[in-house]
This record gives structure tokens, sequence and C-alpha cells, in this order.
């Protein structure tokens, strides 16, 4: 089902799910197109991106950023097209980076949007350019603080941001070793992204795999899917290892602990021996002040080749409770994207 000129097809968070979401969390509606009022301009949703972020905006457990409530449209980065403009800053036709949510048209005043100008490939506003690159630049860098020789591990590796943040250390001169879902991922990581290895997490000798990569042990572990991984990385960490924590997909759709010994205190244990850093970020309240000095570096690295990027597609805002469900999951490969 395509677009309609008159209608606006919005996404509903409908209920909130307990574990994993399902179709019934969401709700497909439609709605008459609003109108722009004076400094208002109307954006018609071009793409849409699909984050584990949104996880947890579904759920109302205390957090970083307050949750959707019930019948509010799902929340979401969007590229957008500026199509009818009483604001003078913008024009019809513009396409701007937005926050329009889960629908195909969205009102703004403009202070929310950034214009893109004449960008070839939009969508990556969303990826590499945009907010899963900044993560990734920003955690590795500002917080990972890589040095040439040393051993950095991420997992999701050919992901929105673990693709970045391996292709960062390479660039940086470490050892970058990956851990992906699938034969297939883990062979891209090392063959189109460049990662010095990449390891399968459903391996079931994960842990052992891991220290035959990791000779030298491990010395920036940027944490971005917690749970078994992270308990194989733990007794690898060498002194002084830094920990950037970005996010735990594994533990989102939990509903409680997982069964098995208490291990909070081999991890403080590991923490004060090993004096480690652990430090957890929120892009955009940590860093938000900081794009220009991602963009640059960002922008030249993929004009060179130095950074690659795969992009999962897919077409029409109906796909998008589906697709987000299988992200969880990890069916996606590379940033998933939703086009209009």
């Amino acid at each position: 089902m395509h677009k309609h000129t008159s209608i606006n097809r919005q996404i509903l968070l409908a209920s909130r799910p307990t574990g994993k979401p399902t179709s019934d969390n969401f709700k497909l509606v439609e709605s008459p197109v609003p109108t722009p009022g004076e400094g208002q301009v109307l954006l018609e949703t071009q793409f849409l991106s699909l984050d584990p972020y949104m996880r947890g905006r579904m759920s109302d457990a205390p957090s970083y950023a307050a949750p959707v409530k019930i019948g509010e449209v799902m929340v979401g980065g969007t590229v957008s097209k500026v199509t009818l403009s009483k604001n003078s800053k913008f024009k019809t036709g513009d396409l701007v980076l937005s926050y329009a949510g889960w629908q195909d048209y969205a009102l703004s005043d403009g202070k929310d949007l950034t214009p893109l100008g004449a960008i070839a490939h939009p969508s990556l506003a969303l990826g590499v350019l945009g907010m899963p690159g900044f993560t990734a630049y920003m955690g590795l860098l500002d917080i990972g603080e890589p040095k040439a020789g040393e051993t950095v591990v991420v997992g999701a590796a050919t992901g929105a941001v673990g693709s970045v943040v391996g292709q960062i250390g390479k660039i940086k001169g470490c050892r970058v070793v990956g851990i992906a879902g699938s034969a297939e991922k883990c062979r891209f990581a090392v063959e189109e992204l460049g990662f010095d290895s990449c390891l399968s997490h459903h391996d079931e000798k994960l842990a052992d795999a891991l220290r035959e990569a990791c000779p030298k042990g491990i010395d920036v572990y940027f944490e971005n899917v917690g749970g078994k991984v992270f308990d194989a990385v733990l007794p690898l960490l060498n002194a002084k290892a830094r920990i950037p924590v970005c996010g735990l997909i594994a533990q989102y759709n939990r509903t409680s602990l997982p069964p098995g010994p208490d291990r909070m205190g081999l991890l403080m244990g590991t923490i004060l021996s090993k004096r480690l850093r652990m430090q957890g970020f929120i892009i955009s309240q940590d860093y938000g002040h900081r794009f220009q000095e991602f963009q640059q570096p960002m922008q030249q690295w993929l004009r060179e080749g130095k950074i690659k990027f795969r992009e999962d597609i897919v077409e029409g805002l109906e796909k998008a409770p589906q697709a987000f469900m299988g992200l969880l999951e990890g069916e996606n490969f590379g940033k998933l994207v939703v086009k209009f």
C-alpha cells in the first residue's frame, strides 16, 4: 500500500510489550494530512531509521528519555522532504534530517530539522553519517581511546554501529575482532569491512574462539550487545581496558534476570583488579554539541573508501513493525532503514 497525498498513515504504539514486541503492540491508522501554520513546514517522510533504542521507548520503565505514550506515533529519525513551507528558512523540496517518527507526514517548526543539502545518498544521514556513525565514533574514540597495536572487540559487528566501530579501529591501527550472528555476517566483516577476525555468537565455544582471536587480550570492548558476548570478553580484558557501554540488545526483551550464578561479584572484582573503565553514554545527550567534529572525518573516510557501509532497506511503512521485531533478533544485515 503506497502513500496517498491526502491521507497520513501512522503507526502508533497500541500496547506495551512484555518481552519481545509483537504485531499487537503496533497499530496502523489513517489520519488527515496536517496543515502547517505560520512558521511551520509539512514534511513528507522519505526514509525512517529503525534502531534498537526504540525498544526502550516502548517500555514505561525509567530511562534516559520519556517513553512513547499509548496511542502516540512511534518515534524515530527520518529523512523527510519539505512539501509545504510557511517558514522562511525552508523551501518546498528541501531534504532534511528530522524526527517525524513512523508516519508519512509530520509538521515541524524547523527547530529540530537539519538541512541535508544535495546529498547523493540521503539514507546515510540515518546511518554512517548520522546517529549510529556518530555513536560509533564518539564511543570508540572519546571513551575507548584506542591506540595503535591494541585489540578492539565489538559485537553486532555488521550492524549500523558495530561496523563503523571496527573500521575506525582499523584506521587507528588496532587489531579488530568482531562478533556477529551468522557465518555470512562474519565473512562480510572480514572480507568487506577489513576486520582481522569475526566470530559467531551462536558458537558454543565462543569464549575459547575469542581467546584464540585475541592472543594479546582485549584493550577496548565496545559494548553494544551484553549477554553471553560480555561473559566471553570479561576474562580476556587487559589491565586498564576501556569499555564504552552503548547498548545491551541481548537483554532488551528480557522480563527477568537470566538464570545462573550471580556474576556481579566477578564483574566488580575484575573492574578492581584490572582497573577497568566502564562508561555508559547516550550520544544525543553527551555529544550532541560535537557533531561537526565527527562529520568532517567521516565524510572524508567515506570518500576515500576507508569506511564502507551496508544498508538493509525495507520498502513501505506497513513493514516497519515486522522489520523492527526482526532487528531485535538480529535478522537485519546492515543498517535497517524503511523506504517510503
